[in-house]
């Protein structure tokens, strides 16, 4: 299973994709993926941080959206004042 994870100020929003049924052709879990893929290209275009999070491994950032990652978290950019 991949999540999208987008932290904001209504809370942690997480969108979900089926990475296996992906693999098979599922047209909701391919819908899945896109709507996925669109909230992180939006994300990124307001200049939120994308970072993959694996087990036992640092964060890493990415730019791309990744549909085989396991878990990509969104941090929104800090705007202080």
């Amino acid at each position: 299973m991949g999540v999208l994870r987008v932290l904001s100020h209504h809370g942690d929003d997480r969108y979900q994709w089926d990475q296996s049924a992906v693999m098979i052709g599922d047209l909701e879990a391919q819908a899945a993926v896109r709507e996925a893929e669109r909230i992180f290209a939006e994300q990124r275009a307001r200049g939120a941080t994308a970072v993959r999070v694996r087990p036992d491994r640092p964060a890493e950032r990415i730019e791309k959206f990744d549909p085989e990652a396991e878990q990509i978290l969104m941090l929104p950019r800090v705007v202080g004042g």
